[in-house]
């Protein structure tokens, strides 16, 4: 910092001599930089240690100038404080009104806290070590592509897979809402959609400014929901096996909704994704765009194999690159584990299922067996046409809405006589 503390762009000119009324902010210090924010307006930004002192000098209600010349004094160097302030302001610090409103109380709070206390864990953990007790002993019971034919109507399993997994989808965005609601955050969760398909989003305001070990619960609450959901659904399968031994239909219901669930989890290994596993390990180490450094540096080990320059690194940052140099090769490691389910997984179950579809079609087959093939086709016939149509719609509207765009910024002609 540098410029001459009454420089001032274009515009108005700040009063130096007037004390600034800002949002209460949260600071916390790592390193050499410090991460400030207002959870009123959910911003942030991180600062050089000089900066945060001059906000917190600010803060205290020390004015601009005054401000500006004790940093000059401790550093012996001035800063541009109009362009600070200009700062301050874009990022939502500086309070529009004369006094500021006490902050809401954060509801969920207990709840979020009885889920993640010590006796919670005792019980989470007496849960998992059950289930795989009851796997040990009964192997039917254990994650099993079979186990996603529970019925002989292929109508009956598209159904319950699809709408059986809403819940425990919301269970695991329940997790990270409540694990920082536990902190005092306010988190939210809301459920909204991607074309056709129900979605839960959770947002987690003020976590960048929360202590780094604090913030790992958060990121991997999630998850753990969803070994919960394997447990329990596990559980109550061996729990109602009928008198012979065998699975019962709702026990074989939950298996298939418990195979989906290990499923999901099986996903948070797809390194090349920025999964709940991928924000652990940023918020571990440090990093701001782990994904594009090790992708780069893959890049360049290809680009060294087949005696092409390497690109240039520059503009990630020394911890980005330092985690790159081991994560990029966890990224082959992702697309194996994905081309491995898929090739375990999804092509037979997608084979028995068409193969059993298309069969029951042929003449010979009873009439129940045909309609449920029928209505299954319908079914996906009509998911595909909701999904172009709603394509197709939103194009549309963005085009209307650039054309809108285009009208308004036309020049309005001459008015004539």
């Amino acid at each position: 910092m540098s410029a001459p503390v009454d420089s001032a762009p274009a515009g108005p000119r700040p009063d130096l001599d007037r004390p600034l009324v800002l949002r209460p902010l949260v600071y916390l210090q790592e390193g050499d930089e410090v991460t400030i924010g207002s959870p009123d307006v959910d911003s942030y930004a991180v600062f050089p240690a000089d900066g945060a002192e001059l906000v917190r000098m600010l803060a205290d209600g020390v004015t601009p100038r005054e401000a500006a010349e004790r940093h000059e004094e401790a550093h012996g160097e001035s800063v541009d404080m109009p362009d600070l302030l200009s700062v301050l302001e874009d990022l939502g610090f500086v309070h529009d009104g004369t006094g500021t409103a006490a902050p809401a109380p954060v509801r969920w709070q207990r709840l979020g806290r009885a889920l993640f206390s010590r006796p919670a864990w005792v019980c989470y953990a007496t849960l998992t070590a059950l289930s795989l007790v009851a796997m040990a002993r009964a192997p039917e019971l254990a994650p099993h592509r079979g186990a996603l034919f529970f019925s002989s109507s292929y109508t009956v399993i598209s159904l319950v897979l699809f709408l059986g997994q809403i819940p425990f989808l919301a269970l695991h965005e329940a997790f990270h809402a409540l694990a920082g609601r536990r902190m005092g955050l306010n988190s939210t969760f809301s459920v909204g959609r991607r074309l056709i398909y129900v979605v839960f989003e959770t947002s987690l305001p003020g976590l960048v400014a929360v202590p780094r070990r604090q913030r790992y619960l958060p990121i991997l609450a999630g998850m753990v929901a969803d070994v919960l959901a394997v447990d329990v659904l596990t559980l109550v399968a061996a729990v109602v096996r009928e008198p012979g031994g065998a699975l019962s239909p709702a026990g074989r219901v939950c298996l298939a909704l418990a195979f989906a669930v290990v499923m999901r989890l099986l996903w948070q290994l797809f390194f090349y994704l920025r999964t709940d596993v991928y924000i652990l390990l940023t918020t571990v180490l440090g990093c701001t765009d782990l994904h594009g450094a090790a992708t780069a540096v893959l890049r360049n080990a290809v680009r060294r194999w087949t005696g092409r320059a390497a690109q240039e690194l520059s503009a990630y940052g020394p911890a980005d690159l330092r985690a790159a140099r081991w994560y990029a090769w966890l990224l082959p490691v992702g697309y194996a584990l994905t081309l491995g389910s898929f090739a375990t997984v999804v092509v037979p179950s997608a084979y028995r299922l068409l193969t059993g579809l298309f069969g029951r079609l042929r003449a010979g087959t009873p009439l129940s067996g045909i309609a449920d093939s029928a209505i299954l086709l319908a079914l996906l016939l009509a998911q595909f046409l909701a999904v172009a149509y709603m394509a197709l719609r939103d194009r549309r509207a963005r085009r209307s809405g650039a054309g809108q765009q285009v009208r308004d910024s036309r020049p309005e002609s001459p008015a004539t006589a």
